[in-house]
């Protein structure tokens, strides 16, 4: 009995200095909110400069539903673990932010935490908004203090047991999160520091372009090696590989054109970055879209794996008539496409990628860019979906990936199927 009393007091010593770091860890770097703090004027210039980083946070996009009040928030968030729901960031006073200060508010962008001291899930991107400045934080609460109040009451999440809990939630930051600064590289321009600044930062780009691990939490925060966006099943690719989304070789000014318009003479965006240049990036200043080009152009290559021949030398002749059928009167009996308007898919990346998974959502669904200022008139492709079988649109995605000398990997029914199955949830 005496060594079963000693072992659950020590146990019990244990679990309670367990939880004690845990919760040391998720107050690092807190800032004090119960400090009064005189509250810097809404001066225009501020609130014009939070509307700006907004766009650069793409924040309206998540924050409002679909025909909803913009940033009275309610839209849902599919996670592998449940539904979180956006909040309210208007300036309503029962519902919104009204009663936050913009101490407050800096500790939620900084540190993930509420006005109530509840902590926050990332699906709100605090991960990368922790890099932002004080100042930067200021204008952006200036700005949504601007906003005409909207009475919405925020959504209860829907997330499954244990990860509703707050404690689950302290133990995934006190292993996954910590607060931090953007801190400038002495060694490079000013112009790369800001370029990295938005990359790492509001435009937190690797909230897509990296990859997770089961918990969700990115397994190589902020090196944007790519990775498979959870319940979207689109694939965010490298930036750092040039057999994925690696400008390396680009010319900055077409980077900068990419983000700005949608389309550039190297390549094209569909799917959720589609969206992110329609309501983010296209918004930008041309300085800001020069910079993240220069940051981009400058990330450390990947490691060029070697091409897969699993479907090298074979050329399916089912494959090729659907092509002829469906595909060559845009693309081209080559591939080579119509430079302006339909892209060549030989030697283009997005079809002769690893993952398929962009590849086969574009074929079945369409692929459409974003109606721009820049490409107002945008070309799109129409959705097989209906008109091609899992077996034909296996074989028609089989040529693309072995013709005009690539050598990718076969497509199989069963990535279709499963694709359309996951689709349809």
């Amino acid at each position: 009995m005496k060594r079963l009393a000693t072992w659950i007091l020590v146990s019990a010593a244990a679990a309670l200095a367990l939880a004690a770091l845990v919760w040391q860890l998720n107050l690092r770097d807190e800032p004090n909110v119960t400090t009064p703090v005189a509250t810097a004027a809404a001066l225009p210039a501020r609130i014009a400069r939070g509307a700006y980083l907004a766009r650069a946070g793409n924040c309206m996009s998540c924050h409002t539903t679909r025909g909803g009040t913009p940033f009275a928030g309610g839209r849902g968030i599919d996670t592998p673990f449940g539904t979180v729901f956006s909040s309210n960031l208007t300036p309503d006073r029962a519902t919104g932010i009204g009663q936050w200060s913009p101490t407050h508010f800096w500790r939620a962008m900084h540190n993930g935490r509420s006005r109530d001291g509840r902590l926050l899930y990332p699906a709100f991107p605090y991960t990368n908004y922790t890099e932002i400045t004080r100042e930067d934080s200021d204008a952006l609460y200036a700005y949504l203090h601007s906003l005409p109040p909207a009475t919405q009451p925020n959504t209860p999440h829907t997330l499954r047991w244990p990860f509703s809990t707050q404690a689950a939630l302290a133990v995934w930051r006190a292993l996954y999160f910590s607060p931090g600064r953007y801190e400038p590289d002495t060694k490079q321009t000013a112009e790369w520091n800001r370029g990295a600044y938005l990359v790492r930062g509001l435009g937190h780009c690797s909230a897509c372009h990296s990859t997770r691990n089961a918990l969700g939490a990115s397994n190589t925060p902020l090196d944007l090696a790519g990775g498979l966006i959870p319940m979207q099943n689109w694939y965010a690719p490298s930036l750092t590989s040039a057999s994925e989304a690696g400008v390396a070789d680009w010319r900055p000014q077409d980077i900068a054109a990419l983000l700005k318009t949608g389309v550039s003479p190297r390549g094209s965006v569909l799917g959720p970055m589609a969206e992110v240049v329609l309501h983010s990036t296209q918004h930008l200043s041309d300085q800001d879209l020069a910079a993240m080009a220069v940051f981009l152009k400058s990330l450390p290559p990947a490691p060029v794996a070697r091409a897969s021949t699993a479907a090298a030398g074979r050329l399916p002749a089912a494959g090729a008539k659907l092509y002829e059928q469906h595909c060559a009167q845009c693309h081209g009996d080559q591939g080579q496409g119509v430079p302006g308007a339909y892209p060549p898919l030989a030697g283009n990346r997005a079809v002769t990628m690893d993952s398929t998974a962009n590849l086969v959502q574009i074929v079945l669904n369409g692929g459409y860019a974003p109606a721009t200022a820049g490409n107002p008139r945008p070309f799109g492709m129409p959705p097989f979906v209906l008109v091609l079988n899992d077996t034909e649109l296996a074989e028609l995605l089989t040529y693309l990936r072995s013709a005009w000398g690539h050598q990718a990997s076969a497509v199989t029914p069963t990535e279709i199927n499963r694709m359309r199955g996951e689709n349809q949830r």
